[in-house]
């Protein structure tokens, strides 16, 4: 064993491994079928357990070394601190992500110390899928589903009790269900079929109670594609900037359709409208490819992060279960930022490693759902299903304090069958207030549901909970 800080050592990431030429039997070549297949065999292979136990026995040095450069490095950034040796630029980066981290938990002491923990859940509708909820300025709570005919239930009273089903339109719901903070009004999209598909959009000015069709044109993006709208999560109604009252949302383009051969083209994008949904104008796309159903939080500086799913990612930013052998992949979120109102999200995404998407057994993602709880802090909620296996199920809800960088907290809702979800934040004033509200598929399908030509979902329960901040941070020190 040589020591990584030794000058036989060039790097702390370097090592030598033996010729496999100087084995006496052949190794498979793992870029062949029969490579992939006799993996197993080849871990058995003399030169590989040679291998691996230098590699294993380098990495256990290294590791010790990195420890302990960063407990020197920890305790000189500390000493430093006392002494008030850090740069300008330092100092400002810290004292600001202090002070948003001291808001955030200050938001929520308050928000937890105002009541005992409650967590309600109950039905909302039988065999049908796609929700989306929000919160109109009134506190009105809306339950937005629809896999072949999009409905709306209402709350006036903040979730207690809920109005009957509003049949809205026949089609699949497109998502991105919009309230519009300058007038009232809440926009819902939907689509003929299955995307690509036509659009229709609908608009009510009376507080969800009654829906009417409103003309719209989504125009293409610089590389000539059109949007579709199916299926994202609730859209916003940014505030304040350059771009106050902007509505946005997020969607999709599926390239030549909702097909495996085709995912590698598909990403995700965002829709835009200053004109109040009668034109929307589409972002440049999200820099990863194999995305789609995404979400939308502004933050308190005025940027917007989006936070999607991921159906498809090259082999590189694949990651394994268990080990580099393992032939499950599982796949995390991928986030990016925007500093102009959704125009723009720059060269490069990012993969969140706190956040699941969907069961890590799987390697398709799942729509997961998103909101922001404070207007002065950046604390956000995310929700999907927590499992190891395959299976929809487990639904969990994660906390951020610092915009979505880190999702240190989480907490299990729902044992049972868990599908799509979405997420909504009650308003101050209103019966909604303290309240956050989870919409989201459960149990068994329980009817088949044909939504294009050759094309079925599998309706499910839609269920809504709701619970405040007492629950989500109930065994969390603040």
């Amino acid at each position: 064993r040589v020591h990584p800080l030794s000058p036989a050592f060039p790097s702390p990431c370097r090592v030598h491994l033996p010729s496999f030429r100087q084995c006496e039997q052949p190794l498979p070549t793992f870029g062949t079928r029969a490579g992939v297949l006799s993996r197993r065999a080849a871990l058995r292979h003399p030169s590989m357990k040679i291998g691996l136990c230098v590699f294993l026995s380098s990495c256990w040095e290294t590791a010790s070394w990195l420890i302990g450069r960063g407990h020197e490095r920890g305790a000189s950034e500390r000493m430093s601190r006392r002494r008030g040796g850090r740069g300008a630029r330092g100092a400002e980066r810290t004292d600001a992500g202090d002070d948003a981290t001291a808001a955030a938990l200050s938001f929520l002491r308050e928000a937890a110390g105002r009541d005992q923990p409650r967590l309600e859940i109950s039905d909302a509708f039988e065999g049908d899928r796609f929700p989306n909820v929000v919160v109109t300025p009134t506190g009105a709570v809306l339950l937005v589903y629809g896999a072949d005919m999009v409905r709306v239930r209402r709350s006036g009273d903040g979730g207690a009790s809920w109005g009957t089903a509003v049949e809205v339109a026949h089609g699949i719901h497109g998502g991105g269900v919009t309230v519009d903070e300058l007038t009232g009004h809440v926009l819902i999209f939907v689509e003929d079929e299955h995307p690509p598909a036509p659009l229709r959009l609908f608009r009510s000015t009376d507080d969800g109670l009654t829906w009417a069709p409103m003309p719209t044109r989504v125009l293409p993006n610089a590389e000539g594609h059109v949007m579709a709208m199916h299926f994202n999560e609730k859209g916003l109604s940014l505030r304040g900037g350059q771009h106050n009252g902007r509505l946005l949302r997020a969607a999709r383009w599926y390239a030549e359709g909702d097909y495996d051969f085709a995912m590698p083209q598909h990403y995700t994008a965002v829709v835009y409208s200053d004109d109040h949904g009668a034109t929307w104008h589409a972002s440049e796309p999200f820099p990863a490819k194999g995305t789609g159903e995404a979400a939308l939080a502004q933050l308190s500086n005025g940027s917007i992060v989006c936070n999607s799913r991921r159906h498809w990612a090259p082999p590189p930013e694949k990651r394994s279960v268990d080990s580099f052998w393992h032939s499950s992949e599982t796949k995390r979120r991928w986030a990016a930022l925007s500093s102009d109102g959704g125009e723009t999200w720059g060269s490069a995404a990012r993969e969140l490693l706190d956040l699941p998407d969907g069961p890590q057994g799987s390697d398709f993602g799942l729509f997961g759902g998103l909101a922001r709880l404070d207007a002065h802090a950046d604390i956000l909620l995310f929700s999907n299903c927590d499992t190891p296996g395959s299976d929809r199920r487990n639904g969990a809800v994660w906390l951020s304090f610092n915009g979505g960088d880190r999702w240190p907290h989480k907490r299990v809702m729902s044992s049972g069958q868990f599908g799509y979800s979405s997420l909504a934040a009650g308003r101050a004033g209103t019966p909604s207030e303290g309240w956050v509200y989870l919409f989201f598929e459960a149990g068994k399908a329980t009817r088949e549901i044909k939504v294009a030509d050759g094309y079925f979902q599998a309706g499910a329960l839609g269920r809504i909970a709701r619970f405040n901040m007492a629950w989500l941070t109930e065994g969390l020190e603040l």
